[in-house]
């Protein structure tokens, strides 16, 4: 018994020096947040390559499957020496993934930049008619002249900023493409890195578990390696699913509004195929301005371009974007949301795109103990038995 409570106290003992000292480190943290930060941002300076190398071979290894579960198969090369299969499979996945990159530095980008550019020197013509249009309408509406003054300079400070935002693109571009230029060297050493991986990815995962079964007991083992299943087939699922549905929202909006006849096809294409990566604001997020463009040229066609994207998005929210996700997120709209405002508050934009998956993880995990616990106690696990 003595042996017993020893052994309790020594437990309590170990804990409660492991949250002493968590705190501790929190606290020095948080008190030296920009200090942290710094050293946060070096420390993932020297890993640039290797996550660029990891993100290449995620993006990579669906292409990968593809042939080496579709094409290779189907051609009865499965005989084939299996380091000769995966050679030739990365082989064809680079060519691929180059040949998509040439065609859109080929005939997409000059266009995108051709149609920023005469977008730009078309600003202020756009802005000096719409003007004279406003005034128009509100001499002909017959309002107060105080009212007047305060819409026109209400309108005028509108026109400023939507000016300010649009000439402010170019810089942009401009300035992610030397960053991308000046980091030429990480790509470089990224893709090789993305070969070794896609090369030896078995040998990692098998290395990935011989760790973890080393260093946990059977039952946390199987916990830590369904987790890490589970976590790649929720991101694999979203990202490639979202990917796909992204490109064909936007070869359908470049359809439909080169048969409207709208201006700036492509750029709007563009705009609304990438900002639908974004689960539930994306489309908001991609017709907002895309929209704004557009009044610039003509009113009539900018309601037109809304009433088309709204059909768009219900086309695939109803019909394409479940053919091609089907239930890879198994959470409510709520939770979507959720996940989007919080991840986007602390990580910006990436976290609005991996928000969503990182969250379904989390929440299957919270539902796994609760049922679990449940289930322990004798109880239902379904919600409906508790809505009463």
């Amino acid at each position: 018994m003595k042996f017993n409570w020893n052994k309790k106290y020594n437990t309590i003992a170990v804990y409660a020096f492991i949250v002493v000292s968590l705190s501790i480190i929190f606290y020095n943290i948080i008190s030296k947040l920009e200090s942290f930060a710094g050293k946060l941002n070096e420390i993932m300076g020297i890993f640039q390559p290797f996550i660029i190398g990891f993100i290449i071979a995620y993006l990579l290894n669906f292409i990968l499957k593809f042939y080496e579960n579709k094409v290779f198969k189907m051609r009865g090369l499965n005989k084939v020496k299996k380091s000769s299969i995966r050679g030739l499979g990365i082989l064809l996945s680079y060519i691929t993934a180059g040949i998509i990159l040439y065609v859109f530095m080929q005939f997409v980008l000059p266009q995108l930049i051709e149609s920023v550019r005469g977008l730009i020197n078309d600003i202020p013509r756009y802005v000096k008619e719409l003007t004279i249009i406003v005034d128009t309408q509100l001499q002909e509406m017959n309002i107060n002249q105080e009212y007047m003054t305060l819409i026109s300079e209400k309108f005028a400070e509108i026109t400023n900023w939507v000016i300010q935002l649009l000439t402010n693109v170019l810089p942009i571009v401009g300035n992610a493409v030397m960053s991308i230029a000046s980091s030429i060297w990480n790509i470089v050493l990224g893709i090789i890195i993305s070969i070794y991986l896609l090369m030896d990815k078995e040998k990692f995962f098998g290395l990935g578990k011989k760790v973890v079964t080393s260093l946990f007991n059977e039952k946390h083992t199987t916990i830590i390696l369904d987790l890490a299943n589970r976590t790649n087939l929720t991101f694999g699922k979203f990202i490639g699913g979202k990917i796909v549905d992204s490109l064909i929202i936007g070869i359908l909006t470049f359809i439909i509004l080169a048969i409207f006849k709208m201006p700036y096809v492509l750029l709007i294409s563009v705009i609304i195929g990438i900002t639908n990566i974004i689960p539930f604001f994306g489309p908001f997020i991609g017709a907002i301005p895309s929209a704004i463009i557009i009044l610039f040229v003509s009113p009539i066609q900018a309601l037109w371009f809304l009433v088309i994207v709204l059909v768009i998005q219900q086309v695939d929210g109803n019909i394409i974007g479940p053919k091609i996700l089907g239930d890879s997120i198994g959470i409510s709209a709520f939770w979507i949301l959720f996940a989007i405002l919080v991840a986007g508050k602390l990580f910006g934009l990436v976290g609005m795109i991996i928000g969503v998956p990182m969250f379904a993880v989390i929440y299957s995990i919270i539902k796994d103990i609760i049922e679990a616990r449940l289930r322990y106690k004798g109880l239902p696990t379904e919600t409906n038995n508790y809505m009463d």
